[in-house]
C-alpha cells in the first residue's frame, strides 16, 4: 500500500480568487481539446462557473487543492441545497496527475457533502473517463451508475457522460 499524497483541500477565500482564476485558464485550455472552444479575444475563456463559485451563493462551494505552498487544483460544487450535488468543475494540474492527488482531493470534497452526487465528463477525454470511473468505484464500490445525456442547447456536441454515486455520511 502506498502513502496517500500530501495534498490539502480547503474552501476558497476571496484572497484565493487570483490563483483560482489562473488555474481556471489551465482547466479551460485542457477542455478546449475536447470541445473545440477557443479563447475569448482577450485570451480568457468563458467563466460563468468561476463567477458562480465566488458569488457567495449558498448552493455553490469552491475548494482549492495544494501541495505545500503550490496550488495544484480546484473543485466547484453546485446544488448543495438540492437532493443531488453536482461536481461542476474539477481540475488537477498536469504535474501531479496520476499521483493520487486527484483521487484524494475528490474524496475529501465529496466527503464534506455526504449524499447523492453526479459528475459529467466527455467520452473523448480518455483520462477523464478512466479517472471518474475509478472515483465511482472508490467512493461507491459496485453501486455507481453511468449514463449519457445530451448537452443542453448543443445538439452539435456528443452527449456528456454522467456518473452518479452516493457518499455515505461519516
Amino acid at each position: 500500500m502506498t502513502t496517500p499524497p500530501d495534498v490539502t483541500v480547503r474552501p476558497v477565500t476571496p484572497a484565493d480568487r487570483p490563483t483560482v482564476e489562473r488555474l481556471w485558464l489551465l482547466f479551460r485550455h485542457d477542455l478546449s481539446e475536447f470541445r473545440g472552444q477557443l479563447p475569448n479575444p482577450d485570451g480568457t475563456f468563458r467563466s460563468e462557473r468561476l463567477e458562480a463559485a465566488f458569488s457567495g451563493d449558498k448552493d455553490w462551494a469552491a475548494y482549492l487543492f495544494s501541495r505545500g505552498a503550490h496550488p495544484v487544483g480546484f473543485a466547484f460544487v453546485r446544488a448543495l441545497t438540492q437532493p443531488t450535488r453536482v461536481l461542476n468543475s474539477f481540475f488537477v494540474v498536469r504535474g501531479v496527475r496520476r499521483s493520487g492527488v486527484g483521487m484524494r482531493a475528490v474524496q475529501e470534497v465529496v466527503a464534506r457533502h455526504p449524499g447523492a452526487w453526479t459528475v459529467a465528463f466527455q467520452d473523448a477525454n480518455p483520462g477523464a473517463v478512466r479517472f471518474w470511473r475509478r472515483v465511482g468505484e472508490a467512493i461507491a464500490p459496485g453501486a455507481w451508475e453511468e449514463e449519457r445525456r445530451p448537452v443542453p442547447d448543443r445538439p452539435d456536441l456528443a452527449p456528456d457522460v454522467w456518473i452518479s454515486f452516493r457518499c455515505p455520511s461519516p
